[in-house]
């Protein structure tokens, strides 16, 4: 029997889901990050590799599929293979990963074979709203970037504009790493204030899980914490004792985007102002990237929201919470959708998607 397989690559982690003809889904499977600006090829391969070699396994074995991966020559189980990986960018990043996932999956280069943005995960739902020509897709994960996509009257998506996605160091507004970040600058600059009002600093949940997860006592000792240059990469993998030693252990992306968690703890559960501060202003600056795409820079033939779809994935837009104080965010500057969704399983959207597509 062949199968469709559709992965998910992301910079938390990779999600592959394997589906017949019909789009019944017989397995998934997850691994490790699979950002491909992040990683290496041969450490990207090994990932993906891990992922599907774990979700054939999973397959009924009625099914006789390989469980290992390249498979025998000129017998490939997939019929055709969609990727969705973030950090794809350009047609350059996509000639380069294409030889490898052709030998891994022995599928020749060409329609078989996708290899996208995973933003192109998010624009099924323009298939299951056919009043609809248009769709936003919102990822905040690890990262963000939002993507706007047409679709025409033969059933073709095309990519129209997108907004973001520049990694860490540049950008990813709205995501993890820029809750944690965001969340580190108020409490120091709470503290800064403190200084010059002649008072204490504010007493929050937030800052005191924040000091307890540093393993400090008092706001300024975060500092050195953050700014500790990356450790060597064994040293990365090695499970350090005491809070210091560990984060200092973390790659300093990690040591900001791990907070995250924290954040929306202490904003949902504990209803603490500084924490629900912190989100407002991270989904303020991503309501700004899709506003950009709806037109507000002035592109003249923009999307229009009450005509559109908006698509959400990722685990911080999964949050109903963070996901309303973006909508309103867009409210607030006029921008009422037409249909929103979610999708918390991009793979598996794929796969069906994938399969649906395929000539019969």
């Amino acid at each position: 029997m062949s199968v469709f397989v559709c992965v998910d690559c992301g910079g938390s982690k990779t999600s592959a889901v394997i589906c017949d003809a019909s789009g019944t889904i017989l397995a998934r499977a997850l691994g490790g990050p699979s950002n491909f600006s992040y990683l290496p090829l041969p450490h990207f391969t090994a990932s993906i590799t891990s992922t599907l070699t774990t979700a054939l396994a999973a397959c009924p074995a009625s099914l006789s599929l390989p469980t290992s991966l390249p498979p025998p020559s000129h017998s490939s189980p997939f019929i055709a293979a969609s990727f969705g990986v973030s950090g794809v960018d350009s047609p350059a990043a996509i000639a380069a990963l294409t030889p490898a996932l052709s030998a891994l999956l022995g599928i020749p280069p060409g329609p078989r074979l996708r290899i996208t943005n995973d933003t192109h995960l998010l624009a099924t739902p323009l298939l299951t709203h056919p009043d609809t020509t248009h769709a936003l897709a919102v990822i905040a994960g690890t990262g963000s970037i939002a993507v706007s996509f047409r679709r025409h009257p033969d059933g073709a998506i095309e990519e129209l504009a997108r907004v973001g996605g520049w990694g860490w160091i540049l950008g990813d507004e709205g995501g993890g790493f820029s809750v944690g970040r965001e969340a580190v600058r108020m409490i120091l600059k709470d503290f800064d204030m403190a200084s010059v009002e002649r008072r204490e600093p504010t007493q929050s949940v937030l800052t005191r899980r924040v000091l307890q997860t540093f393993g400090v006592a008092h706001v300024p000792e975060i500092l050195p914490l953050v700014h500790v240059p990356d450790p060597p990469a064994q040293a990365a993998d090695d499970d350090d004792s005491g809070a210091k030693q560990g984060y200092c252990a973390q790659p300093r992306e990690k040591r900001l985007s791990s907070l995250a968690p924290l954040v929306f703890e202490a904003a949902f559960e504990h209803n603490d102002a500084l924490a629900l501060r912190v989100l407002k202003v991270c989904a303020g600056l991503l309501a700004q990237q899709v506003a950009v795409l709806l037109g507000d820079a002035g592109a003249a033939d923009a999307p229009r929201a009450a005509e559109s779809v908006i698509s959400f994935g990722g685990s911080l837009v999964g949050i109903e919470g963070y996901r309303a104080l973006v909508l309103d965010e867009l409210r607030q500057r006029g921008h009422v959708f037409k249909y929103v969704e979610f999708i918390d399983d991009a793979a598996a959207a794929g796969a069906v998607a994938l399969a649906a597509s395929a000539p019969q």
